[in-house]
C-alpha cells in the first residue's frame, strides 16, 4: 500500500510532541488509508505546527529566564 507523506508528517510531529499513542493510532489509520484521517491531515497539520511553534517559543522563554538574560 502506497504511504501518504503529509500523513507520514501528521505521524512524526505527533511522535515529536511525545503523543505515542495518537501516533500509533494514526499510523494505523494511515495503513489502513482512512479517508476521514486523509481529510483530516490538513487540519491536523496546522494545529501541530502551531503546537510545535508554541512550545518552541516556551522553551525559549524558559532557558532565557534560566540564563538569566534580559528579554
Amino acid at each position: 500500500m502506497r504511504r501518504d507523506p503529509a500523513g507520514a508528517f501528521i505521524i512524526i510531529m505527533l511522535r515529536n510532541l511525545k503523543l505515542h499513542g495518537m501516533a500509533h493510532a494514526g499510523d494505523d489509520l494511515v495503513t489502513q488509508g482512512a479517508s476521514a484521517f486523509e481529510a483530516a491531515t490538513p487540519m491536523l497539520s496546522q494545529l501541530l505546527k502551531a503546537e510545535m511553534a508554541e512550545q518552541e517559543v516556551r522553551s525559549i522563554d524558559c532557558h532565557t529566564k534560566v540564563a538569566r538574560f534580559t528579554t
